[in-house]
């Protein structure tokens, strides 16, 4: 499922993809036609960056599948990652006050909610310290995670990228509504599943402020990014980007938003897009 679309910038100067549901396939790995597909628009002259929810440390396995190692705007937007070197370029933090005001609205609010937060060093892997730490009883949506459980009080002790708001069996959208409403612009609320899990970045930061910071120094502008995605976070970046694609499995919102819908990503949607650019 295509809407026809016209790019500004043909080649672009960038392609932005986001990680899981987009440029991974329902067996969470990338095809040999998508990994083809990216190599060809990287060879004729486009970058190519991953703009994604996930921390620096889940990075690795999708750089050793795509066969090279793109800078990663991580967290939503709060970390700039080069994987490359295993350095964090930049990153935005919540402060230790401000997720005391948040945890106390998510208390509130969302009664029986479950905490944790990602926290971030100089290099992806710290061994030394926990990134992700979650409150007693904290019930995850995905399957293994790496979490270190520690007391709420150690939680909200020190800055961290992401705070993650997690309500077994709730829906995602409605937890951001009814949060809305108590934090207002004091941070932002998304989600990229809609199973009972919001997360929170500092205001004013989402994937699209992410790829501004990479591609400001090198003399870019967001309207020649091509931006791929299929969740609420991928949003502002879908919305700002010169062409916004998104996937055939996207979240309504996100195609009612997108310049153009492609193929779902078990059907090599992005790798169609970028076919079409720089293999005709």
């Amino acid at each position: 499922m295509t809407r026809p679309a016209r790019l500004q910038h043909l080649p672009p100067a960038l392609i932005a993809s986001d990680v899981d549901g987009t440029l991974l396939d329902g067996a969470e790995n990338i095809t040999a036609r998508t990994r083809a597909a990216v190599h060809a628009a990287v060879e004729s002259g486009s970058g190519f960056i991953l703009a994604t929810g996930r921390p620096p440390r889940w990075i690795p396995p999708v750089v050793d599948a795509l066969g090279f190692a793109p800078l990663a705007v991580c967290a939503n937007g709060a970390v700039l990652y080069d994987p490359n070197t295993d350095r964090v370029i930049s990153a935005r933090t919540l402060s230790a006050d401000s997720l005391v005001k948040l945890a106390e609205v998510a208390g509130r609010v969302i009664p029986g909610a479950g905490l944790a937060v990602e926290r971030i060093g100089e290099h992806a892997h710290d061994a030394a310290t926990p990134q992700f730490v979650s409150s007693p009883g904290y019930e995850h949506a995905w399957l293994n995670p790496d979490n270190t459980e520690v007391s709420l009080e150690d939680l909200l002790s020190q800055p961290a990228i992401k705070l993650l708001i997690r309500k077994a069996g709730a829906s995602s959208a409605d937890m951001v509504a009814e949060l809305a409403d108590h934090i207002g612009s004091a941070a932002e609320l998304t989600y990229s599943t809609d199973n009972g899990l919001v997360e929170v970045v500092p205001a004013g930061v989402t994937k699209a402020t992410g790829i501004e910071e990479l591609i400001t120094p090198l003399g870019i502008g967001i309207e020649q990014v091509v931006a791929f995605g299929d969740m609420p976070n991928d949003l502002p970046m879908l919305v700002q980007a010169g062409h916004g694609v998104a996937m055939g499995n996207a979240h309504p919102e996100v195609l009612a938003a997108a310049a153009e819908i492609t193929a779902p990503n078990t059907e090599d949607g992005l790798a169609r897009v970028l076919e079409r650019i720089f293999l005709r």
